[in-house]
């Protein structure tokens, strides 16, 4: 089946009536790196013979936009104990591990030993990024993640900045890039998927189907680690704006199939667009402005 390929200008720009979220406002897109407190340089950090370009590029490398699942580990044995002997002081009669996992770490007294805890990004099934806040105010967005009943369709959404490799006494031995976050969106497939708003013409019925096929082929994209400029455009897309889905869903109607998705640079406008196409389907032109 040949796909269509038609650059739509009405929606080049990710703002707009036809454009409403569905999913929270991520953060501010003109924020500022972190500070080399958190292992990630600053904007102003770069060496004065760099030029602006150089700058930017190597900006946007750093910069995460990624979605999968947010596990909490001990990093040590010390903290594992201390963890059972805290939970020994804590009425857990009739809680499941997981239950009492979420209660332990939702007290406020116990805000010292999610502090000790490894965060890991896992993005299916491979442990991808550590997770540090930059504010510490933000640790709660950690604890929010933890689940008291887990299930395989939730979906934990890190935004902030990639920073250098763990050293292995880290997480117990653990090696992969720290991120420190801005910002995390902690909820599951069914409730995204009933805020994404239905095209007029499309029944719940229709739509619904076809929303969760465009999303599911999202996530399982090889090596989406949100990382690169593609990544970071096709998720923010997948979280931001309900048009790829509404696009999806006509088109099966006009009993097209979606074979899959894919993110090429747009000649139309600057460096940070990105011409996402659903391959079976149409293509669709945005501008995700940073």
């Amino acid at each position: 089946m040949e796909a269509t390929s038609h650059p739509d200008p009405s929606v080049q720009h990710t703002t707009g009536p036809d454009t409403a979220p569905v999913a929270p406002s991520p953060l501010d897109q003109t924020g500022n790196p972190a500070s080399p407190q958190t292992g990630v340089p600053c904007r102003t950090c770069s060496s004065a013979a760099g030029s602006a370009a150089d700058d930017a590029g190597a900006t946007a490398a750093r910069y995460v936009y990624a979605l999968g699942r947010i596990e909490a580990r001990f990093p040590n044995l010390a903290a594992e104990k201390e963890f059972a002997q805290a939970s020994g002081r804590t009425d857990t009669a009739g809680k499941t591990d997981q239950e009492t996992f979420h209660a332990m770490l939702s007290e406020r007294d116990n805000r010292y030993l999610v502090r000790q805890l490894c965060w890991v990004l896992t993005i299916l099934g491979l442990e991808t990024y550590l997770l540090r806040p930059r504010d510490p105010a933000d640790i709660d967005l950690l604890v929010d993640a933890i689940r008291p009943a887990p299930s395989p369709n939730d979906v934990d959404v890190v935004i902030g900045w990639r920073g250098p490799i763990a050293p292995p006494e880290l997480c117990n031995g653990l090696m992969v890039p720290i991120v420190a976050f801005d910002q995390i969106y902690s909820f599951d497939r069914d409730a995204l998927i009933k805020a994404i708003p239905k095209p007029e013409k499309t029944s719940a019925e229709r739509f619904r189907p076809a929303a969760e096929e465009v999303f599911t082929k999202i996530m399982q994209m090889t090596d989406n680690a949100g990382a690169t400029s593609e990544h970071r455009a096709l998720n923010y897309l997948a979280m931001r704006y309900p048009g790829i889905y509404a696009t999806a869903a006509d088109e099966f109607v006009r009993d097209f199939s979606l074979t899959g998705v894919d993110v090429r640079p747009s000649p139309l406008t600057g460096t940070h667009d990105g011409c996402v196409f659903l391959r079976g389907v149409s293509c669709r032109v945005v501008s995700v402005m940073r």
